[in-house]
């Protein structure tokens, strides 16, 4: 009999309107959406802010269909054994369109250009030779044969990166943290720069795709202004955070910035001069929000079906193939002897170990067992409340 069959319905709750086509991912017997529940076993949400909820003792994932996880209490859900998910890539090609459409517009002032035009109306037949009179002030430059520095080569920006050298740019990028699945997919004609610094002082155009941390945190401010080419452009579809906004408006006022193209205005942007700001739209398109419920929503059906976590942002990743034996997992302290005592638990139970993972992220663990024997039933009797008197032990489920 296969495990899915003994498991009690899981509910679901979202906090956000979610896609269609992400909600029927869970279209089966298993599941069921309830957003009025108080106390579901998973949360979908988009932008909702959760840091002032409280979470029901049945809740073991969160998923956001998203990058950005800002709006969940990640820390909390870690202490309380809550798994948080998000769905890298999944809206980067939403992004990489957007940045590479303001790169070529702002280059060309066609914001500023189409702006002017339409200050023109009621002008009747004057409207051409004004046209002709005035497009001088939008003169631009072509970004071919521009360098074009990309700061973090996740998704997003290797996409970029990728994209602008077809467009005829330089490329330089920087990323401490490359992935060996990005370093795969990254054009060879991709030049690496070994420091920030480089990147900076190399750049016509810089866009920067990194998350929000107090490392990255003001990362453009007039220290790094001074080492960059004057008039140089300034992309930001990441996080408004990352630049100083005191010293971007001075260095725009200066012009040792050219422009500032982001996606994060407030009231600060729109008093600078030579900003573009663009109303949060870098991932807002259909299949954009359909990709990232869908993988947000599979995501979770995997995990509570099987234990498989991919995409955690406070767990391991941790996968075995499911076959459908009955399988243990526990999330608990990254300390000594913790699979040890496990281990004898289930051993305890005259059960043999088919398959076992133990994956660690910095003082947590998470740890999958598969038993080898047939267990018929819901439990396997007084295991789990075993498992869960570990110390230093977290959560426990018996699937």
């Amino acid at each position: 009999m296969s495990a899915l069959l003994v498991q009690k319905v899981k509910t679901i709750k979202t906090l956000n309107n979610i896609a269609q086509s992400g909600l029927n991912v869970f279209n089966n017997d298993y599941f069921k959406i309830d957003n009025d529940s108080e106390n579901p076993d998973a949360i979908v949400a988009r932008s909702f802010n959760m840091h002032d909820m409280e979470f029901g003792s049945n809740l073991k994932a969160i998923a956001r269909a998203g990058a950005g996880v800002n709006n969940i209490p990640v820390d909390r859900c870690t202490e309380e054994g809550i798994v948080v998910f998000n769905t890298p890539g999944a809206n980067a090609n939403a992004v990489k369109e957007m940045v590479l459409t303001s790169l070529m517009a702002s280059s060309r002032n066609l914001f500023a250009g189409i702006a002017w035009t339409k200050t023109l109306e009621d002008q009747g037949d004057q409207i051409p030779k004004l046209v002709e009179a005035g497009k001088k002030q939008f003169v631009g430059k072509e970004i071919k044969g521009k360098t074009l520095g990309v700061i973090g080569l996740g998704a997003i920006g290797a996409l970029v990166a990728n994209d602008a050298l077809d467009l005829d740019m330089d490329v330089i990028g920087f990323d401490p943290f490359i992935s060996v699945d990005t370093a795969w997919s990254l054009s060879r004609n991709v030049q690496r720069a070994m420091t920030i610094e480089e990147l900076f002082a190399q750049s016509d155009y810089i866009t920067v795709h990194v998350p929000l941390t107090d490392k990255t945190k003001g990362m453009f401010n007039k220290e790094t202004f001074r080492i960059m080419k004057p008039g140089v452009h300034i992309l930001n579809f990441s996080r408004g955070e990352l630049v100083n906004e005191i010293d971007m408006a001075v260095a725009l006022e200066d012009g040792k910035v050219g422009k500032y193209i982001t996606d994060f205005p407030n009231e600060n942007v729109l008093k600078m001069k030579n900003t573009v700001p663009i109303p949060h739209l870098g991932a807002s398109t259909q299949e954009s929000e359909e990709n990232c419920a869908v993988m947000a929503a599979r995501q979770v059906k995997t995990f509570l079906e099987t234990g498989n976590i991919k995409n955690s942002v406070n767990f391991p990743n941790a996968f075995i193939p499911y076959t459908g034996k009955r399988r243990v997992t526990a999330f608990h302290k990254n300390v000594p002897n913790m699979v040890g005592q496990m281990t004898s638990a289930v051993s305890s139970y005259s059960l043999n170990i088919a398959d076992m993972v133990n994956r660690s992220r910095g003082e947590y663990a998470y740890t999958m067992i598969d038993i080898d024997n047939k267990v018929n039933g819901d439990i396997i009797p007084g295991l789990e409340e075993q498992l869960s008197q570990i110390e230093g032990m977290i959560t426990t489920r018996i699937i």
